[in-house]
């Protein structure tokens, strides 16, 4: 975009790193499930060389200094979704679409973004036609909806392959609480009954709860906590999407980019830990209930240290598709990596009204016979 005429102009962009064809010149793309650039047009193949590189985790607060005190920045072709708020990255011969996240038009820009490098990733493992074959396989199961929706999934349905930021966490934690532990204890107790029409005293065993103060400190190191880097995606359909083969992360080479997009990661890296933090304390809570122990457990106050906090920046491949219905967007997602489909759905009143009449005349039929022989 220039300031000067506010026109775009795709000439005046820093060119992004392309892999030509030895054979024909045209773009090479990477391969789902193969480690090469293919091209389309002739078939050509280049390797992508391994790299043995360790995946080393970087210092979280030493990082966090080093993000308030730099003012670099970097200069790339880009797309920010003005409709969804997106920030993702063009292909080499792409200026212009639909945003894959919500469907609105959207143009490449230049923009600077102060932001740090994915350092590891995991390629695409399922093709488009996989994962559009798994997406109508699940579109099809849904019940209640609209048939626009299996239409669109038999027809229209365009998937687009994006690279979805993440980042991963590892902490060792220790953590001090106060609680109280219950243990089940057994009493017999007398109570009044009606019995023939006579008032009879009866016995019965009741199980009461006996509460005692409780306090103790646990630890525990955790190890890659997987969080979202994005907003441009629910995080309960991508959470959906797991579990991740972590184990087979690989070093990040643009090769594995080329003929698909890259989101920028909108959820910052302090921002990212205190989700991290969240998911953590879920395992924390577990935890300390193991150490009261008895059967019942009540947890009032626990305070949680975090201490050699590291983090990596990755990139997971998902398939994507944007559905339209009723002036509302649907997203829906592949996971690349196993083929597992998650996603938001609409559903049909009309389906759904007469499935409900359905329901009714079986119930007042059944009843109908039940009251002619009885």
């Amino acid at each position: 975009m220039s300031q000067e005429s506010g026109t775009f102009s795709p000439d005046s962009l820093p060119e992004p790193r392309r892999f030509p064809c030895a054979q024909c010149g045209a773009s090479l793309e990477y391969a789902p499930g193969a480690e090469v650039l293919r091209c389309s047009y002739c078939g050509h193949e280049n390797a992508i060389v391994a790299a043995h590189a360790p995946i080393a985790e970087q210092d979280f607060q030493q990082t966090l200094r080093e993000l308030t005190n730099s003012v670099a920045t970097r200069e790339s072709i880009a797309i920010h979704c003005e409709s969804c708020g997106a920030s993702y990255s063009f292909d080499a011969a792409t200026h212009a679409g639909e945003c894959p996240f919500c469907g609105a038009p959207v143009v490449a820009k230049t923009a600077q973004h102060r932001e740090l490098l994915p350092q590891a990733l995991l390629p695409f493992n399922i093709t488009r036609d996989q994962a559009h074959s798994t997406f109508r396989q699940w579109l099809g199961s849904l019940w209640f909806a609209p048939g626009k929706l299996k239409d669109y999934a038999r027809n229209d349905a365009r998937l687009t392959g994006m690279y979805v930021p993440y980042w991963t966490y590892d902490a060792a934690t220790a953590t001090s609480y106060q609680g109280e532990r219950g243990d089940n204890y057994q009493v017999q107790e007398t109570y009044q009954a009606m019995e023939n029409g006579k008032v009879v005293t009866r016995t019965r065993i009741v199980t009461k709860i006996r509460w005692r103060p409780a306090s103790g400190r646990v630890s525990r190191f955790f190890d890659d906590v997987l969080v979202l880097a994005s907003r441009s995606l629910p995080r309960e359909i991508t959470e959906r999407l797991e579990p991740w083969d972590l184990a087979n992360l690989t070093p990040y080479q643009e090769a594995y980019l080329s003929g698909f997009r890259s989101e920028m990661y909108q959820v910052e890296l302090d921002q990212g830990f205190e989700r991290a933090r969240e998911i953590m304390a879920i395992t924390i809570c577990r935890d300390i209930e193991r150490d009261i122990g008895g059967d019942h457990q009540r947890i009032h106050a626990m305070d949680t240290r975090y201490g050699d906090i590291r983090f990596k920046h990755i990139l997971l491949p998902v398939w994507m598709s944007v559905f339209r219905f009723r002036d509302k967007i649907y997203r829906f997602v592949v996971n690349g990596r196993t083929g597992e489909v998650q996603g938001e759905r609409p559903y049909s009143p009309w389906k759904i009204a007469f499935a409900i009449l359905l329901a009714a005349l079986a119930i007042g039929g059944g009843l109908a016979i039940w009251q002619h022989y009885h």
